[in-house]
């Protein structure tokens, strides 16, 4: 099982790209970030299961905006991060930080 504490890569980028885009964004915007940042497309599905996930485990919390007619009356969803998502970054880039360092030189690096 894992251990709640520690996040995913992309769990860790989505926390990562909510504070970059300042608290209290949604799904577009990050998924519009992470897929420049990362050079690739990302889902928008795939960024609203990683919410998902980080609310259920506390990380990040949801609030709903006003309904608005270009979206047919449905409201946006914002997140921001919670103390418990901080703490978790800073334990997963603690434990990260650590194995980095630990490791013995690598042969056949990037050219």
């Amino acid at each position: 099982m894992s251990d709640q504490r520690f996040l995913g890569e992309f769990e860790l980028m989505i926390l990562l790209a909510i504070i970059r885009l300042e608290n209290a964004t949604y799904g577009v915007p990050m998924a519009r970030e992470l897929s420049e940042v990362r050079d690739r497309n990302v889902s928008l599905g795939s960024v609203y299961a990683a919410l998902d996930r980080l609310e259920i485990k506390g990380f990040v919390k949801s609030t709903l905006g006003e309904s608005t007619p270009e979206r047919g009356g449905r409201a946006k969803r914002y997140f921001s991060v919670t103390p418990g998502g901080i703490r978790a970054l800073h334990e997963t880039r603690h434990v990260l930080s650590g194995l980095w360092k630990s490791l013995p030189p690598i042969k056949g690096g990037l050219a």
